[in-house]
C-alpha cells in the first residue's frame, strides 16, 4: 500500500486556490479512478497519463489506483492535472523519490509520448504560489508567462521524462526569466499622425486618455471614428507592473491565453455588434471572462453602438461604475475585474452617407427618435465625452497638407497629466468618488454659478455633474493647471452638449 502527495493549483476566476494531488495504489483489480469533483477534462487524464508514462518508458502499475483532488468540493477543470496525476503515481510506486516533491507544484498537461503541453492561467498561479515557498515546475510555453509574476521561482519543463530525470539527481530545469523593459516590443504602427483633419476629436481623445473617461462619437459613416479609437492605446499612460500582472492574469484564463509579447501592452477589444451580454461581460457553466474583462486597463471599443441590443448594452452600467463583474451561477460564483475605458461609435441617424444629421437628414424625427432610443439614458449618462465627428472636406483628406500630431508627443502630455493626479489624489480623474470631487474639483463662485445654469439647461443628473467635474480636472491637467478654471469648465459641458439625447 503506497501513498503520495503532489502539490498544484485550481482556477476559479482569477484565483488559484491550493490543490492537492494524493495517489493511492493498493491491491485490486488494475484500475484507475479520480475524484475530487473532475470534470470531463480531468476525467479524460487517466488516458494521456497512462499513454505518456509507458511512452516515457516506466511502468504503469497494473494495481488499483485512486486519485483524490483535494479539496473535494472545490471543480476541477482542464488538462493541468496530468502532470501532477503522472508524478502521483510514479512516486507511489517508488519509479521516483517522493521524498522532495513538496518543494515543488507541477502543473501541465501531458501528450500521449510525454511531452508537456501549454495551459492556461499559469500567471495566476505564479501570483497566488508566491508565499508558499514552493517552485513552480511548468510547461516550458507557460514558464515565461508564470515569471512575470515575480517573487517565485519557476522552472520549464518539456517532457514528463526530463521532470523525473530531474528528481532523479540526474539532470537540470531552465529558470525561466521574464522579459525585461517597459514594454516587450515598440509601440504598434497606429498613429494618430495618419488621421487627417478632426482637430476637436482628436483633442477629446487626448482628455480621455489622459483621465481615463468614456467617450462616445457621433458622425455619419467614413468620418474616421474607428481610427480614432484603434489609436487610442497608443496615447495612454505606460502601465504600471501592477495593472500589467492583472490584465495579463486575466487574459491568462481566457480561451485564447496570454502571449508575452503583449507584456504591457494596453490591451484593445473590439467586439462585433452582435455580440450578446454574456460575450461582453462574461459567463457560462464555468464562468469565464468576458470582452469587459478582457479589456481591463485598457480599450473597449463599440462600433455602430446603435446596432446592438439595448438590453445587451444596458449589462455595461454596473460595471462602469464598479470596475468588477460578478458571474453567479448555482453552482458557483466568480469574480472578475473589469477597469476599462469605453469608446463608443455611432451614426447621427439610420440614413445613409448623404446624412450629416443636420440639414442634409431625410430622416423624419419618429425615425431618429427610435433610432437614439435603442441607447438608455443612464448608459449614455456614464459617458463623459459626447463628441461630434463631422465629415471631412477635400483639404483634410489632400496627402499634401502636413500630418497631424505623432502619438508619441501627444503620449508625452498625456503621461505628465496622468501623473500630476497619481501625485495628487493616486489614482485616474475618472474614478474619484464623490467626496473625492469635492475634495479635488472645487470651483469658484462664477464657475459654480456656470455649472447650476448648465444642468438646468440640459437637465444633466447627479452623476453627469460630478463627471462634468472629474472631467473639468483632466482638462485643467492637460493644460498643467493647478486649479479648474473658467475654460476648463467651459469646455467639460461643452462635451456634454448631447445629453439632449436623453430627453
Amino acid at each position: 500500500m503506497h501513498l503520495a502527495k503532489i502539490h498544484s493549483r485550481a482556477l476559479v476566476g482569477i484565483q488559484a486556490p491550493d490543490v492537492t494531488v494524493e495517489v493511492h495504489i493498493s491491491s485490486g483489480l488494475p484500475a484507475l479512478t479520480i475524484v475530487g469533483l473532475p470534470e470531463a477534462a480531468v476525467r479524460e487524464s487517466k488516458d494521456r497519463v497512462r499513454a505518456a508514462i509507458i511512452n516515457s518508458h516506466f511502468e504503469f502499475p497494473a494495481r488499483k489506483i485512486t486519485v483524490n483532488l483535494a479539496p473535494a468540493d472545490l471543480p476541477k477543470e482542464g488538462g493541468r492535472f496530468d502532470l501532477p496525476i503522472a508524478l502521483g503515481i510514479l512516486a507511489a510506486s517508488q519509479q521516483i523519490p517522493p521524498h522532495d516533491l513538496a518543494r515543488y507544484e507541477f502543473h501541465g498537461e501531458l501528450a500521449l509520448a510525454g511531452e508537456l503541453r501549454k495551459v492556461n492561467g499559469c500567471l495566476p498561479a505564479a501570483l497566488a504560489a508566491q508565499n508558499s515557498g514552493r517552485i513552480l515546475v511548468l510547461p516550458e510555453d507557460s514558464a515565461i508567462e508564470a515569471a512575470l509574476a515575480g517573487g517565485v521561482e519557476v522552472r520549464a519543463a518539456c517532457s514528463l521524462l526530463e521532470i523525473c530525470q530531474f528528481l532523479h539527481g540526474q539532470g537540470k530545469l531552465v529558470s525561466a526569466r521574464a522579459p525585461t523593459g517597459s514594454r516587450s516590443h515598440t509601440p504598434p504602427p497606429l498613429d494618430m499622425a495618419d488621421v487627417r483633419g478632426q482637430h476637436l476629436a482628436r483633442r477629446a481623445l487626448e482628455i480621455a486618455a489622459a483621465g481615463g473617461h468614456n467617450m462616445l462619437m457621433i458622425g455619419p459613416p467614413g468620418t474616421g471614428k474607428s481610427m480614432l479609437a484603434s489609436r487610442l492605446p497608443g496615447i495612454l499612460p505606460a502601465m504600471t507592473d501592477q495593472q500589467a500582472l492583472e490584465s495579463a492574469s486575466v487574459n491568462s484564463i481566457s480561451c485564447q491565453g496570454f502571449d508575452v509579447k503583449n507584456w504591457k501592452n494596453r490591451p484593445y477589444r473590439c467586439p462585433h455588434h452582435t455580440a450578446s451580454g454574456v460575450a461582453l461581460v462574461g459567463g457560462g457553466s464555468s464562468p469565464s471572462p468576458g470582452e469587459i474583462s478582457l479589456a481591463h486597463h485598457g480599450v473597449l471599443f463599440l462600433d455602430e453602438l446603435t446596432e446592438f441590443d439595448r438590453h445587451v448594452l444596458d449589462v455595461l452600467r454596473e460595471p462602469l461604475e464598479t470596475g468588477q463583474i460578478t458571474i453567479s451561477r448555482a453552482a458557483r460564483q466568480a469574480e472578475f475585474p473589469a477597469r476599462f475605458q469605453l469608446i463608443a461609435a455611432m451614426n447621427p441617424c439610420p440614413q445613409g452617407y448623404s446624412c450629416d444629421g443636420k440639414s442634409l437628414c431625410i430622416c423624419s424625427p419618429v425615425q431618429q427618435k427610435r433610432y437614439l432610443s435603442r441607447i438608455s439614458a443612464p448608459l449614455l449618462d456614464r459617458i463623459d465625452i459626447h463628441i461630434e465627428v463631422p465629415k471631412l472636406s477635400s483639404a483634410d483628406l489632400d496627402r499634401s497638407s502636413p500630418p497631424g500630431e505623432a502619438s508619441a508627443s501627444i503620449q508625452a502630455r498625456v503621461d505628465r497629466a496622468y501623473h500630476r493626479q497619481i501625485e495628487r489624489c493616486g489614482k485616474a480623474n475618472s474614478q474619484l468618488n464623490s467626496r473625492e470631487v469635492d475634495i479635488f474639483c472645487r470651483l469658484n463662485n462664477p464657475d459654480q454659478a456656470l455649472l447650476t445654469r448648465a444642468m438646468d439647461q440640459l437637465k444633466l443628473s447627479a452623476r453627469a455633474y460630478h463627471r462634468i467635474l472629474k472631467l473639468a480636472r483632466s482638462i485643467a491637467d492637460v493644460a498643467e493647471s493647478d486649479q479648474i478654471e473658467t475654460p476648463h469648465l467651459s469646455e467639460a459641458i461643452g462635451y456634454r452638449n448631447h445629453d439632449r439625447f436623453n430627453r
